[in-house]
């Protein structure tokens, strides 16, 4: 019985299978398109979008154009071409401004930017490429129902952006390139002034201009030592009950020290 309903499958998709490619290079344009709605509402995108594809420019300024042109665009959306699908998308509501979907091509063709933003870590070109993409649709459909997603998906991004400038912040820390840390953690904190990585940024911060202190030649330590106190009680002012808090009052610590020892010399 089992073996019966295998050959019988295998029988059906090879007469599937069959009749796709008879269709495909049939001259039938009616059939193409009956068969590539079908497959469309069946999630069979890569046939649907190979017939389509043949098509499209077949049913330019008719009344069925519309429709194809939307389909063709998100067969490639479903297949996970989002560079391809943005274009088409935005080739949509350029020509169909006033069709029923044109405000769902308007966000999937920035949601499409967005799925192609890479890592933090990476060069951020696309990140804020969707950035830019969905804030468009934001002012321009203020009462979208694709709203709450689209903010959604702006502070995600807006996050990875926060995130590269405060790991390169960090890793110049790391290299004991001091100075730089320090100018790269205040640019980050006037750029992300509402960042969930503040008080992280603080004790870097703090971090960073304790070893360029305690490194200093001494015609530069004294300054650079109240500036590195300075970094401790903006993060104490701030954020008292940091997780870094320990730290950083040992920081401070060590930097009086260093202070009182300069002002005996002196």
């Amino acid at each position: 019985m089992k073996r019966g309903l295998y050959i019988l499958l295998v029988t059906l998709i090879l007469v599937s299978c069959s009749d796709f490619q008879k269709t495909l290079k049939s001259e039938d344009t009616s059939a193409k398109f009956d068969m590539a709605e079908e497959l469309y509402n069946d999630g069979k995108w890569a046939k649907s979008f190979r017939l389509l594809d043949q098509i499209l420019q077949k049913y330019r300024g008719k009344p069925q154009a519309e429709k194809l042109t939307f389909m063709h665009a998100m067969c490639l959306y479903n297949m996970k071409e989002y560079y391809r699908s943005s274009y088409h998308l935005d080739k949509f509501t350029d020509i169909y401004p006033q069709s029923e979907k044109a405000e769902q091509a308007s966000f999937l063709s920035a949601k499409g930017y967005y799925y192609n933003s890479p890592i933090y870590s990476k060069e951020q070109k696309e990140t804020i490429e969707a950035i830019e993409k969905l804030q468009l649709f934001v002012n321009a459909n203020p009462n979208s129902q694709y709203l709450s997603e689209a903010n959604t998906l702006v502070k995600e991004l807006d996050f990875k952006l926060e995130k590269k400038a405060f790991e390169i912040a960090k890793q110049y820390d790391l290299i004991k390139d001091y100075k730089a840390s320090i100018k790269s953690f205040n640019n980050f904190l006037l750029e992300f002034p509402g960042t969930t990585l503040r008080s992280e940024a603080f004790y870097y911060r703090l971090d960073a201009a304790y070893n360029l202190a305690i490194l200093s030649v001494e015609y530069l330590k004294e300054e650079r030592l109240n500036e590195a106190i300075d970094y401790y009680n903006a993060l104490k002012k701030a954020y008292p009950n940091s997780e870094n808090i320990e730290n950083a009052t040992a920081l401070y610590n060590q930097l009086q020290e260093e202070l009182n020892t300069l002002k005996t010399k002196s």
